[in-house]
């Protein structure tokens, strides 16, 4: 099916029963999200206005990072950061959630992105190579919306420990923003396009 609106209806009965179900509704999204069909578009200038999780991406592409994402932010990063000091972020909670964000992300995305490359899964991106990979799999490391639900999900019921996920975010965030910039900012224009991940 195509159409997406089947997909969007069932989508909001789902996320109604799984909410009175007790369990957490973010999961209705996710589940929905892996129905809708995708099709492989190897880069700029392809046709993929017909894939149904294309153009539902393209149609949120400014209501979340600019309404939902805000939104989301202002009301669940209540952290005072007054009195923070340098023991405060060596903490081994904040540690763990900042190395999470900045070596997991990076290992996770650049390596999966590889394996998926290599054995012909997906394309690099058009016009990039694998340093370009390298920086955007830093860039994912900056958490926000998903690092606090998880974060504040897991230490439930212990503000201080909230208070360390959310300072461990806040700084793996601005890390893997810097090494990410750093790293496409020196990138060469098509960097390793033509190069074999072997």
């Amino acid at each position: 099916v195509m159409n997406l609106l089947p997909y969007l209806v069932i989508g909001a009965l789902l996320w109604v029963l799984v909410l009175k179900s007790g369990v957490h509704a973010t999961l209705a999204g996710v589940a929905l999200a892996l129905t809708i069909p995708l099709e492989r578009s190897p880069g700029i200038g392809h046709d993929v206005e017909h894939s149904p999780l294309h153009r539902l991406e393209h149609g949120l592409h400014k209501l979340v990072p600019f309404i939902v994402i805000p939104i989301f932010g202002f009301a669940n990063a209540g952290v005072s950061l007054g009195g923070l000091s340098v023991a405060a972020l060596v903490e081994p909670l904040t540690l763990g959630v900042a190395a999470g964000l900045v070596v997991g992300k990076l290992v996770g995305v650049f390596g999966s992105s590889a394996i998926a490359i290599r054995f012909g899964l997906a394309d690099l991106p058009v016009n990039s190579g694998w340093l370009h990979m390298l920086g955007i799999s830093l860039l994912c490391g900056i958490g926000f919306t998903m690092s606090l639900f998880i974060g504040l999900l897991a230490f439930a019921g212990d503000a201080a420990l909230q208070d360390a996920v959310k300072v461990g975010i806040l700084a793996g965030s601005l890390v893997a923003a810097l090494f990410g910039a750093a790293v496409l900012l020196t990138a060469p224009a098509a960097a390793g396009a033509e190069e074999d991940l072997g």
